[in-house]
């Protein structure tokens, strides 16, 4: 163990909030808290303090409240990276667990970090006494082996990006969070070869969020001012109308909608038409081409092919099978 650092007894909402996690996963009776009442610690670990070395007992099983850890293990001279944990999660010796053996791995804090602990003499004889706690660990346990076992094996057949994409899936923050050798030392990827694919994605992300905000900005546009209507109406006009370019317009139809401008506009134009093949007033009064005209289609032969292609029938069928269901 690190000389320098020291362990104090827990208060009550120490105790209070480790177990409330554990009663998250199994209820837990009042003589298990009483026993972490008396036995549970805490300890502050600064920024690159080992919390445990590579080939000694590591002495207790810790719960991080605050902050981050990192398992190391050494080869060749070279560093390597076995795991990051962080917030609401155990840590211990996984070669040496509860104990039984001497670490393979030292363990560092990434950040300063807030931990509780309890020593694993004590926490051997509760788990001779406490089902409960037997059956919390199992779980958490299971839960690490399915992690680690999904890390190794994304490392072992997946390529630099497939790696990172997992990263970031799995472990949503931690990308911005964490150092970048860390991370690239986790995955077994070059620092280099990560910050490359990180400012990729980073880049198509700041690309999709763009994206986004003109594809909701035309929305809001085109209903507004209903803009569909227009016979006349033209790439160029309508990217005037919402302040971007032609082809910045063009870009945001074909990436954000998938369609091209005239079936984007069709899209609108065969929807008022359906609205209004709906409404019984309006069809006493308006003929489909009448319609048609109304929502911008210069032609009956557009409309007839516009409406069959997004609809599958023909308006007149689509009236008809209207006129089935409401009898």
């Amino acid at each position: 163990m690190s000389e320098n650092l020291q362990y104090i007894r827990a208060d009550s909402e120490d105790v209070g909030l480790l177990s409330g996690v554990m009663r998250s996963i199994h209820p837990i009776d009042s003589k298990l808290i009483s026993e972490f009442e008396k036995h549970l610690f805490k300890v502050e670990v600064k920024k690159g303090q080992i919390l445990f070395k590579e080939n000694e007992v590591c002495e207790y099983m810790y719960f991080i409240v605050k902050g981050a850890l990192m398992g190391c293990t050494s080869h060749n001279g070279k560093k390597i990276t076995t795991y990051i944990s962080v917030e609401n999660e155990f840590v211990s010796s996984i070669s040496g667990l509860h104990g039984s053996d001497y670490s393979k791995e030292y363990v560092v804090a990434v950040e300063d970090s807030a931990l509780l602990a309890m020593h694993n003499n004590e926490l051997n004889r509760l788990f001779a006494h406490h089902f409960e706690l037997n059956y919390i660990f199992r779980v958490v346990l299971e839960k690490y082996y399915k992690d680690a076992q999904q890390r190794a094996h994304i490392i072992r057949v997946g390529n630099a990006k497939e790696r990172y994409l997992y990263f970031a899936k799995t472990n949503p923050g931690y990308l911005d969070r964490l150092p970048l050798e860390l991370v690239a030392s986790l995955l077994n990827i070059k620092p280099s070869t990560l910050l490359s694919i990180k400012k990729s994605f980073s880049l198509h992300n700041d690309q999709n969020e763009e994206l986004s905000a003109y594809g909701q900005k035309l929305e809001v546009f085109v209903n507004k001012h209903q803009s569909f209507r227009n016979k006349d109406l033209r790439l160029h006009s309508l990217a005037q109308g919402i302040g971007i370019s032609s082809h910045r317009l063009s870009i945001v139809l074909n990436n954000y909608f998938n369609k091209s401008f005239i079936d984007y506009i069709n899209h609108y134009r065969i929807n008022w038409i359906k609205e209004s093949i709906a409404n019984h007033e309006i069809m006493q009064n308006f003929t489909l081409e009448a319609l048609a005209y109304s929502a911008g289609f210069s032609s009956r032969s557009a409309f007839y092919s516009a409406f069959k292609k997004l609809v599958g029938m023909s308006p007149v069928e689509y009236a008809k099978s209207l006129d089935k269901e409401k009898r």
